[in-house]
């Protein structure tokens, strides 16, 4: 598993998204899409609005391994799946914190996405 610095931390952190490029079966990463982040400790997390059918998704899930790009850090990544509600838990939190401000037609999705996290 890869590790954050504490400044990747911050600036991805308080990014207005992430650009998540999950790698292909080849290693090679693909096209990437805007999805929103948050931090939790020393931990960043990630949903997909669309849900389980969102492609960059499935495709995470598939290869656990992919390329990040936000608040001026480049990374490649282990992509981890969570499992343990208490985290989901502060991570609904999170999402209400940080993109509250956008409605519900877009922070519902997201807490409602808690298996993509």
């Amino acid at each position: 598993m890869r590790t954050w610095t504490n400044d990747e931390l911050t600036r991805i952190g308080h990014a207005e998204e992430l650009r998540m490029a999950p790698s292909r079966g080849d290693g090679t990463p693909r096209t990437p899409v805007p999805t929103s982040v948050v931090r939790d400790g020393d931990d960043l997390y990630v949903r997909s609005f669309r849900g389980s059918a969102g492609a960059w998704h499935r495709a995470a899930r598939a290869s656990h391994e992919g390329r990040v790009h936000s608040g001026g850090v480049k990374k490649d990544v282990t992509l981890v799946e969570v499992t343990d509600p208490g985290v989901n838990d502060r991570i609904d939190t999170a999402y209400r914190t940080k993109y509250g401000r956008y409605g519900a037609s877009y922070v519902d999705p997201m807490v409602a996405s808690r298996d993509t996290t």
